[in-house]
């Protein structure tokens, strides 16, 4: 099976959910969310910078959860970006809070 190039959007829509999900980790290891979501240190590395532009889905259902992530907010953000930036950033903060 011949995968077919990622078209410009599908890139820029990648890197805008590596920097959502990085931004939503925060200061929690990238160690300890890959392992509490299911995935490989790696996997989550290349998904935050933006080289694996279309993870599985339920790839980023798991870190969703880990990172106390609306799937809504997740969509949101990576089709609209800035729409749900501040729900994210609030979930956030409240996390390391706690």
């Amino acid at each position: 099976m011949v995968r077919l190039p990622l078209t410009p959007a599908e890139l820029d829509r990648g890197a805008r959910l590596g920097a959502l999900l990085r931004s939503a980790r925060g200061e929690v290891s990238m160690l300890h969310t890959a392992l509490a979501a299911g995935v490989s240190p790696e996997t989550l590395r290349k998904i935050e910078s933006g080289r694996i532009a279309t993870p599985a889905f339920p790839t980023i259902a798991a870190i969703a959860e880990v990172l106390g992530l609306s799937l809504d907010a997740v969509w949101a953000e990576i089709t609209e970006p800035g729409r749900a930036a501040d729900r994210v950033g609030a979930g956030a903060s409240e996390r390391l809070a706690s």
